[in-house]
């Protein structure tokens, strides 16, 4: 309950972090599949309730260059999360991200920027893979974000529509192939997890105004670096 919260506010203050910070703790309780399915649902209220606050600084350009591809490699992907083993999955994608992250970090700190559409649709399928497998594809929009110099609240309101689009397709994709998939939590316990996220994201609202874009990027890359490494260590431990 509590990582609901911290993470609710985390996707209001950050843009992202709900599905970093809650996703090992929900993994843990409920299993690779099922834990996966739950931060997908639980994310997807959480972006549509921020959403509707900063939609006009949505980028809608960036949003089909990430999230068309991201839509397209979580199909293959969330049949690859329940067919293969999900432990070296997990280890491959969480290398993936870091060595992006990475590699974004150094070219930040150049002159160098990169916008391209192969770069947006790199990120995209890697973050749509990520989100199928590990249910957080936030480190690898932010590696896209660092690459291309996208504005703090620029980025912060156009994951929102790429983490619902992921989300569905995801939640879509493990219905059709796995339909015994869900986790059974019972009404009660979804009904307090929704209204937690609720609270998450209006308290994110009030900290938000005190908090600088340059801090709340910095946040958002170091969540991305942990969400990633944690990924690793999970399916290293698995193995």
């Amino acid at each position: 309950m509590v990582a609901v919260v911290v993470g609710a506010i985390a996707q209001r203050v950050a843009g992202l972090g709900f599905a970093l910070l809650v996703s090992p703790f929900l993994v843990l309780l409920l299993g690779p599949h099922e834990g996966v399915i739950m931060v997908n649902a639980c994310g997807l209220v959480s972006s549509g309730l921020i959403m509707s606050r900063v939609w006009h600084d949505i980028d809608w350009r960036m949003f089909l260059g990430l999230g068309l591809p991201a839509m397209i490699a979580t199909v293959p992907a969330s049949w690859l999360a329940l067919e293969l083993p999900p432990a070296p999955v997990s280890v491959v994608v969480g290398v993936v991200v870091l060595l992006g992250l990475g590699l974004s970090w150094a070219i930040q700190r150049t002159t160098l920027v990169l916008r391209g559409a192969g770069t947006r649709a790199t990120a995209g399928a890697i973050g749509g893979a990520s989100n199928a497998i590990a249910g957080a594809a936030g480190p690898a929009f932010t590696a896209y974000a660092l690459l291309a110099r996208v504005p703090q609240p620029q980025f912060v309101a156009t994951l929102q529509p790429l983490f619902i689009a992921t989300s569905v397709v995801t939640l879509t994709a493990k219905a059709v192939t796995h339909p015994s998939s869900a986790p059974d939590i019972g009404v009660l316990l979804w009904l307090l997890v929704l209204a937690l996220i609720v609270v998450g994201v209006l308290a994110g609202d009030w900290l938000q105004r005190y908090i600088r874009d340059d801090q709340a990027r910095g946040v958002v890359i170091v969540l991305a670096f942990v969400g990633a490494a944690a990924t690793v260590v999970d399916g290293v431990s698995a193995l």
